[in-house]
C-alpha cells in the first residue's frame, strides 16, 4: 500500500525553521489510536520498562507516527526525500515537578562538531494531551547554533513549550538547546524521541518551495538573536546552492577587516559567529583572515572560525588542506569538519585526509571518516578506505564510516563483505549503521546480506514474559 503524499512545508514554515531552530506540527490520527497508543505505553513502561531503542518494535503503532504525512512532509522538507530514521530512539517519561536540566543530545557518545546546516534533525512526539502543567519539552528559540548556553537563567523569559493536544510533536534541529519543564499534574507524560539523518546533500529545494530567495519570517515566537548571513546562506544551502555567501560582502579596507576578525574572541558567542560568516563572504582576504582563528592558540576561537570556513567555498580548501597537517588535534578536527560541509569541492584533499587514518587520535580519525562521506569523490577511493575504517579499533570511527557509506549509496558497492561483518559488531551502533549502509547502497548483494541479517535478528513485539509462545 503506496504511503499519503507528504504534507511539505511551506516557505514561511521553512524560513521559521531556519531562524527558530523548531516547528511544532500537529497530526490528526483518531481519538482511539491516540488512546490505545497511551495504554500500550503505560502497559509496556509499567511491566517491562523503557524499552530504549527497540521503542518502536516493541510498540507496532508507532510506525503509523512515522507514516503520518504531516511528520514525512516535515522530514522531508528539512532533510531530503531520502532520509534515515537513526537505531537510537528514546521514550522519554516525565513525572518529575522540578525542570530538567538545559542540554544539547549527544551524538551517543561521539562528540563531533555540530552542524549548522541541518544534516541532522529530531522529532519529538507527545502521544497524550500536553498542556504546560504537564510538563512538555521546553526549547530555547534560535539557539541551534551556539555551542555555549547564552542565555543564564533556568527559567529564562522565551522558552518555547512542545505543549498541545496528543499527536503534537516538535521537529527539532538536532543541537538546539532543550530541557523537561516541571509536571506539575502528576500523570503519566510520555515524550516519544527519534532521531533522523540526511543521506544526501540538498541539489533543490524539498520543502514546497515559491519563492527562491530568502526572507525574513513575517514574526518571531520570541525575540532572538539574528543572524541575517546565517540564515539565508543555510536557506540557500537547503536550496542546492553551495558556498553561496563567498564574495557577497564588500570588502571595507584592512581596519574594518581588523575589526571584524577581532570579533571572533568576542566571548559572547553570536557576535563571533556574524564575524565568522562575515568573514566567509569576504572572498580572500576573509578566508585568510578565518584561516588565522583556526590556528588561533583558545580552541574555541579555532572551533568558530572553522564555521566560516565550512561556508567560504572554493578559496578554503587549499588552505584547509594545509592545516591537517597541524601539531594540535583540535585544529586538525576543524579543518577537516569545514572541508566536509564543503564537500566536492574539497575532492583535491582526499589524499591528505586518507593518511589521517593512521592518526593516534580517534577523534581525528572519527572526524575524518565523516568528512570522507561528506566529499564522496572519487568514489572508489573513499569507499575503499571508508571499508578499512570499518575495521578501525575505535567503536565510533566504526559507526561513523558505516553513516558514511550511507551518503555514498550505490557507489559504496565494494564495501558491502565488510558491512556483513560489520553486523556481527560488538558495537550496537556500529551494527545499526552497517544494515542501514547496506540499505542505502542498495545493490542485489547488498540487499542478499541485509535481508538474511533482517531475517536472523528478527524481533517479535507481542514475546514478553507474560507471553513466550502463544498466541
Amino acid at each position: 500500500m503506496s504511503r499519503p503524499t507528504p504534507v511539505l512545508l511551506t516557505d514561511e514554515q521553512m524560513r521559521t525553521f531556519i531562524t527558530e531552530g523548531f516547528l511544532i506540527l500537529q497530526t490528526d490520527f483518531p481519538e482511539s489510536f491516540r488512546l490505545a497508543l497511551t495504554d500500550q505505553l503505560n502497559y509496556v513502561y509499567e511491566h517491562e520498562g523503557n524499552p530504549g531503542n527497540n521503542l518502536l518494535p516493541r510498540i507496532r503503532e508507532l510506525q503509523r507516527v512515522f507514516d503520518h504525512p504531516v511528520v514525512t512532509g516535515a522530514l522531508t522538507s528539512v532533510l531530503g526525500p531520502n532520509y534515515m530514521l537513526h537505531a537510537h530512539r528514546h521514550g522519554h517519561y516525565n513525572a518529575s515537578p522540578v525542570a530538567g536540566g538545559w542540554h544539547k543530545d549527544s551524538y551517543w557518545g561521539y562528540k563531533r562538531m555540530r552542524n549548522h546546516h541541518p544534516w541532522w534533525a529530531m522529532i519529538m512526539y507527545f502521544p497524550q494531551d500536553t498542556p504546560v502543567e504537564l510538563g512538555p519539552t521546553g526549547i530555547m528559540p534560535g539557539t541551534q547554533n551556539y555551542e555555549s548556553r547564552t542565555f543564564e537563567a533556568d527559567n529564562p523569559e522565551g522558552e518555547a513549550v512542545a505543549s498541545g493536544k496528543a499527536g503534537t510533536f516538535a521537529l527539532i534541529h538536532y543541537d538546539i538547546w532543550h530541557r523537561s519543564t516541571p509536571n506539575l499534574l502528576g500523570r503519566h507524560r510520555y515524550m516519544l524521541k527519534f532521531e533522523f539523518m540526511r543521506t544526501e546533500a540538498p541539489q533543490a529545494p524539498s520543502w514546497n518551495c515559491r519563492e527562491t530567495e530568502w526572507k525574513r519570517p513575517t514574526s518571531f515566537s520570541t525575540p532572538i538573536v539574528e543572524h541575517e548571513a546565517m540564515w539565508k546562506e543555510t536557506w540557500n544551502w537547503l536550496s542546492g546552492r553551495l558556498g553561496s555567501l563567498s564574495g557577497t560582502f564588500a570588502s571595507g579596507g584592512a581596519e574594518e577587516l581588523h575589526e571584524t576578525a577581532a570579533k571572533l574572541e568576542d566571548p559572547y558567542e553570536p557576535n563571533a559567529l556574524d564575524a565568522v560568516y562575515e568573514l566567509a563572504g569576504r572572498g580572500p582576504e576573509g578566508v585568510e583572515a578565518l584561516m588565522r582563528g583556526l590556528l588561533h592558540d583558545h580552541v574555541k576561537v579555532s572551533r568558530t572560525a572553522a564555521y566560516g570556513l565550512a561556508v567560504a567555498g572554493a578559496e578554503a580548501v587549499a588552505p584547509l588542506e594545509r592545516a591537517l597537517g597541524s601539531e594540535r588535534d583540535e585544529t586538525v578536527i576543524y579543518a577537516a569538519y569545514a572541508l566536509g560541509e564543503l564537500r566536492h569541492l574539497s575532492a583535491q584533499a582526499v589524499p591528505s585526509l586518507i593518511k589521517l587514518l593512521d592518526h593516534p587520535s580517534a577523534p581525528v580519525r572519527q572526524t575524518v571518516t565523516e568528512t570522507l562521506g561528506m566529499i564522496g569523490t572519487p568514489a572508489d577511493h573513499v569507499v575503499s578506505t571508508l571499508t578499512r575504517c570499518l575495521q578501525d579499533e575505535d567503536a565510533q570511527v566504526r559507526f561513523m564510516a558505516g553513516l558514511a557509506l550511507c551518503r555514498v549509496g550505490s557507489a559504496g558497492e565494494a564495501a558491502v563483505p565488510q558491512l556483513a561483518k560489520a553486523l556481527d559488531d560488538d558495537n550496537r551502533y556500529v551494527r545499526a549503521h552497517a544494515a542501514e549502509a547496506l540499505h542505502y547502497i542498495g545493490t542485489d548483494s547488498a540487499k542478499d546480506v541485509l535481508i538474511r541479517f533482517l531475517l536472523n535478528s528478527r524481533w517479535c513485539p507481542t514475546t514478553t514474559p507474560q507471553s513466550t509462545f502463544y498466541p
